[in-house]
């Protein structure tokens, strides 16, 4: 029997996609930008137009820049280019599907009431990394764990407030970097070990996607 198949909109380097892969999907990846990194089947498109018929379930991760915490940070915001509003409209693409699907956006942005908010802190990771999900199926999300966290630990792993690696790089160590050490850090801190420091901010844990991956599947089969 064939593995249901998933369309990951807004796939990134693949985070979630692995998430996805490992609770049984055969997982193919579309972003407007190329990601070579990415671990599994991979099409350039526009999550806002590329075709959706064909598959079992859908997620889509539309940019986070206009709702991101990290506009506010001096050191990132020459990231922050200006950015349309691509969640609305693909939460009205979304709406008219059959097959069930999942959103995830950071918080802060307009999701639909009762999103749920996942935490690294509940799947032992040392990132908290909240984000929040959506879907038109009933999923569950287990709560933060904050507590089993190592006191201070999470902040200096926790980087998405900060340009790609320039501030609280290692754990204990500001303002000077350990390169080396801090991407390996970073990658088991996250559970994703082939992406790089600017992919890993904006990346799911694949944890997240595996446990939401799992409830998905008793709706497809």
């Amino acid at each position: 029997m064939s593995a249901p198949r998933l369309l990951d909109l807004g796939c990134g380097g693949g985070g979630g996609a692995l998430g996805y892969a490992r609770a049984g999907f055969d997982v193919t990846g579309v972003d407007i930008v190329p990601q070579y990194e990415y671990p599994f089947r991979f099409v350039l498109g526009d999550m806002l137009t590329v075709e959706l018929d064909g598959y079992d379930a859908v997620h889509a991760s539309p940019p986070c820049k206009l709702w991101t915490g990290a506009r506010g940070d001096r050191h990132a915001a020459r990231l922050f280019e200006p950015h349309a509003d691509v969640l609305s409209p693909m939460l009205a693409r979304l709406a008219e599907l059959d097959v069930p699907w999942i959103v995830e956006n950071v918080p802060g942005a307009p999701m639909p009431p009762g999103s749920l908010v996942l935490c690294g802190s509940s799947f032992g990771l040392d990132v908290r990394r909240h984000r929040l999900f959506a879907s038109n199926v009933e999923l569950t999300a287990p709560p933060c764990d904050h507590a089993s966290q190592e006191a201070g630990r999470f902040r200096s792993l926790d980087w998405s407030r900060h340009t790609a690696g320039k501030r609280d790089a290692v754990v204990g160590v500001h303002g000077s970097l350990q390169y080396a050490g801090e991407l390996a850090i970073r990658r088991r801190a996250m559970g994703i070990d082939w992406l790089s420091n600017d992919r890993l901010t904006q990346a799911i844990p694949p944890a997240y996607t595996e446990h939401l991956g799992r409830q998905l599947r008793a709706y497809t089969g």
